[in-house]
């Protein structure tokens, strides 16, 4: 009996491709019933209002699929979400669970009006758009531009930064490109980040760090520096000053949860550098803003400050020593 009554509650299986929510409900799948499934790990976000059974392995395929079934044939889709679609994460964390789904019109056209879209309006030529399984979406060059206008200085050039280094954008490029936004708003920053903008960052946080380091007044780190050990490479720094033996190394949330094996690592790998002559500072989670800000640039000012120089100073003439 029970058995029989739990054949007839349980929910029809889901398609093998991403559904709305409206489509579960065709289905028989209520949202009270759908949102015990997102608990239990049955079902998963795609982006918002979209949804794939969770053993559906993630991909560019999957996501532009899912974006379909939510974005018109008209519609383009840009900025974030073109970047998510091009393997940049420009979200916020909290946004990660139901991203939103950002789209252009063309100018003197209709933005798109669903609610799980948020429709813009936008200047787009013919070489601005391209299409990928389907979906039509604006380029890594032209999304990288609009996000170095659109999104706050760290996440603009950590964006920046993550088009150059997966989809190969040269400085050159990215400058020539920039001339034809000589009117737009956000076109100054876009400007300024792109010449402070690297290819070889490899995450947000490194980024945020180096801006911050710049900002500051410091001279730029090199990045992923290696240690070398009798000619061999030991240990690569996120961010250094080679010369001067100061290393800036990120250490964010996640570093919490690592296991207790790769915690140790990292405090081996640290203590051996300070033994080696190194200054190691340590930027944590939380350390872009207030007196955390302040701490870690203190004391990478202090330790840039400190380096001994062979050159004599002079004042008024006369030696000092």
């Amino acid at each position: 009996m029970s058995s029989s009554r739990s054949q007839a509650t349980a929910p029809p299986a889901l398609p093998s491709t991403p559904v709305t929510a409206g489509h579960l409900r065709e289905l028989g799948i209520t949202r009270s019933t759908l949102r015990r499934m997102v608990r239990e790990g049955v079902v998963r976000h795609v982006t918002r209002d979209v949804y794939v059974a969770a053993d559906l392995e993630d991909s560019v395929e999957l996501r532009c699929r899912a974006i379909a079934r939510v974005v018109r044939p008209h519609q383009v889709v840009c900025d974030r979400t073109a970047a998510w679609l091009w393997g940049v994460d420009a979200f916020a964390y909290g946004e990660l669970d139901d991203p939103p789904i950002e789209t252009a019109a063309l100018r003197g056209s209709t933005p798109c009006r669903r609610a799980a879209v948020q429709g813009h309006t936008r200047d787009l030529s013919p070489d601005d758009v391209c299409t990928v399984a389907g979906v039509r979406l604006t380029t890594p060059l032209r999304t990288a531009l609009d996000l170095g206008c659109t999104l706050h200085r760290r996440e603009a050039l950590a964006a920046l930064d993550a088009f150059r280094r997966l989809h190969g954008l040269s400085l050159g490029l990215l400058s020539t490109a920039c001339t034809r936004y000589a009117r737009r708003r956000g076109v100054v920053q876009l400007r300024e980040l792109i010449a402070l903008s690297d290819p070889l960052a490899e995450s947000a946080r490194e980024s945020w760090t180096r801006l911050a380091i710049l900002d500051a007044g410091l001279p730029a780190p090199e990045l992923q520096v290696w240690v070398h050990v009798d000619g061999v490479p030991r240990y690569r720094l996120d961010l250094a000053y080679r010369r001067r033996r100061v290393a800036i190394e990120y250490d964010g949330w996640e570093a919490h949860h690592r296991d207790p094996e790769q915690r140790e690592h990292d405090d081996e790998r640290r203590r051996w550098l300070r033994e080696q002559g190194w200054t190691v500072v340590v930027v944590r989670a939380g350390d872009f803003t207030g007196a955390g800000l302040d701490r870690w640039l203190a004391a990478l000012r202090e330790a840039l400050g400190t380096s001994y120089s062979s050159r004599r100073r002079l004042e008024r003439g006369r030696s000092v020593a």
